[in-house]
């Protein structure tokens, strides 16, 4: 299915969303252009989390518009489905499988043409490839993580989602990560991350954000002064 047209990667109006009588997100507004890549910041239990799952349809809202790469999350899930790439705190990955395995049942699941070139594609791409036949339950956290990453980008989808990616990745990991991540948004792409690693979130991201009180407080390009700004706007 070809994409919706749409000057954003993602377009949020008046967004809701509550579990039982306990309000997280109101009457949220943000858009975030392709090409860009933002960093969320807030404290914990601001509601990223949350703002994500919305965003790769994993929970629904209560209210408001959520559109990605123009398809309406309500409307048209699965076209949503498509258009995104999510790395979360789980892991979404089978452990009794190996990383092959894994990847070869996203690929059906995604109905991917040309399937075992692309899964060592992004076996290569994460440093996993010598590790194809190992069972994911004998691999590091680390490990695992990095092959959720590659798992997330196996159907390369326009958008990645990530929550606090770097948690539990070595240095090297890292650097493989921000290497990544600069690729995709040079290619058109747009990335939403999470993280509480100020210093870098600031230096990856084109664009910060902080989500406070339920809404977005603060949204503007990095620049000289977003450290003392994000980290004044989190302790207040």
């Amino acid at each position: 299915m070809a994409a919706a047209v749409s000057n954003y990667a993602i377009d949020i109006q008046s967004l809701e969303k509550s579990y039982g009588d306990w309000p997280v997100l109101w009457d949220l507004d943000m858009s975030v252009e392709w090409g860009k890549f933002l960093t969320l910041f807030g404290t914990n239990g601001a509601g990223k989390t949350t703002l994500l799952n919305l965003l790769s349809t994993q929970a629904r809202s209560d209210a408001g518009t959520i559109r990605v790469a123009g398809y309406d999350s309500r409307r048209n899930p699965e076209a949503v489905c498509r258009q995104v790439g999510v790395v979360g705190h789980q892991s979404f990955l089978y452990y009794d499988l190996t990383c092959q395995e894994n990847l070869l049942f996203y690929a059906r699941l995604f109905g991917l043409k040309n399937i075992q070139d692309r899964i060592s594609s992004v076996l290569s791409t994460v440093g996993l490839l010598c590790r194809a036949h190992n069972r994911v339950r004998i691999l590091s956290h680390g490990m695992q993580k990095r092959l959720s990453i590659a798992r997330a980008i196996l159907h390369q989808p326009r958008l990645l989602l990530l929550d606090e990616p770097e948690a539990g990745l070595d240095q090297d990991s890292v650097a493989m990560l921000h290497t990544l991540l600069k690729e995709w948004t040079a290619g058109g792409g747009t990335v939403v991350m999470t993280t509480h690693n100020l210093e870098l979130g600031i230096d990856w991201a084109d664009e910060v954000a902080v989500l406070s009180d339920g809404s977005i407080s603060v949204h503007e390009s990095t620049g000289a002064g977003a450290v003392s700004n994000i980290r004044r706007l989190l302790a207040s």
